[in-house]
């Protein structure tokens, strides 16, 4: 048993005693049970008012036997409750300085503000593909899911400069904005920006006119969670096929088929080498679905005489196992790192 469930058996025993202990005086001195319920309260505090009426010798007695066991438990009582508020307070301190340690060590993690139905399920999202975030939120409820789910996180308000600087904005690879407003969405991307100029800023708007404010705020990309569902509804209903193979690559974390990109570094020596001879397709059975240049052109189904460049980006479709080896071959340092 925990030292709650303890506390908690304390206590109903002191409440027994305390009960039993009067009923003892009614039967033994035949007082009226508030006469008796006193008396006992007295004794059991120790503060030295007197007997309520006169007591026999078999009263006196039994007084003796209520002051030997029921002052000492009383004591014991008062002391366990006493260590356990300290105790659990000292714990919550502990462990809060622990998690800050931990978000103190984070670098190229994700910030998440705000853990409502969107910002939850980006963390899911993310959680899955085993990136680091750390979220920002300041509904208490929220929060103890957070406790309970042993995800890195900030209490408090995102608008709030100090706890974007506590959530390592600085060291962070990526910010998504899912507050509730989209007031506030553009407030923190504005901060945000202030303290990070070069960091991917996400941010989610509720309403189409407040992209371009985000967008002027300083967001990498805003996106409206409720245009792109009836856009998926439409395509499902156009397209019923492809959305199922979209799901499938992008949605489904159970299939072991994944669509991903991957971004190709300085230091691959798969660089100025086409897609026919650097045996992508071939050795690891992937496809290629497009290839982002750094300059920002998207060339679709590239041909096998296509070089890539440092800063491209693959987008390409295969199992899990394969895409991790392309990701070594196109990012050999971050891989050892």
């Amino acid at each position: 048993m925990d030292r709650t469930t303890y506390l908690l058996i304390g206590i109903l025993v002191f409440v027994l005693m305390l009960l039993g202990s009067a009923v003892g005086y009614v039967v033994i001195e035949g007082w009226a049970f508030t006469d008796a319920l006193y008396m006992t309260v007295i004794t059991l505090s120790t503060v030295g008012y007197g007997e309520v009426q006169r007591l026999s010798q078999t009263g006196r007695m039994f007084t003796m036997v209520v002051i030997l066991l029921g002052v000492g438990f009383a004591f014991y009582l008062a002391g366990s409750i006493i260590r356990f508020m300290v105790e659990g307070r000292i714990r919550e301190i502990m462990g809060r300085r622990k998690l800050e340690r931990k978000i103190s060590s984070q670098k190229g993690h994700y910030i998440i503000c705000g853990y409502g139905r969107v910002g939850s399920a980006v963390c899911d999202t993310l959680l899955s593909k085993r990136l680091d975030i750390v979220v920002i939120e300041r509904d208490p409820d929220r929060v103890s899911k957070l406790n309970e789910q042993n995800i890195l996180h900030v209490e408090g308000d995102a608008t709030d400069e100090k706890n974007l600087v506590a959530a390592g904005v600085e060291r962070a690879r990526g910010m998504v904005a899912a507050l509730k407003t989209d007031s506030d969405n553009v407030y923190v991307t504005l901060s945000t920006r202030e303290l990070s100029p070069d960091l991917f800023i996400m941010a989610r708007a509720g309403e189409e006119q407040a992209e371009r404010k985000m967008l002027a705020a300083g967001a990498s990309k805003v996106v409206c969670p409720y245009r792109m569902g009836a856009a998926r509804m439409a395509q499902s209903i156009l397209s019923p096929t492809v959305t199922d193979f979209l799901e499938l690559t992008l949605m489904d974390a159970t299939r072991d088929i994944q669509m991903e990109e991957v971004p190709v570094d300085p230091s691959s020596k798969l660089i100025n080498i086409a897609l026919r001879d650097s045996g992508i397709r071939q050795e690891l059975d992937l496809i290629i679905v497009a290839v982002k240049k750094a300059a920002g052109d998207m060339l679709f189904n590239p041909s096998s005489q296509t070089e890539l460049e440092a800063g491209d980006t693959v987008i390409t479709i295969g199992e899990t196992e394969h895409l991790e080896r392309l990701r070594r071959l196109l990012n050999p340092e971050n891989q050892e790192a």
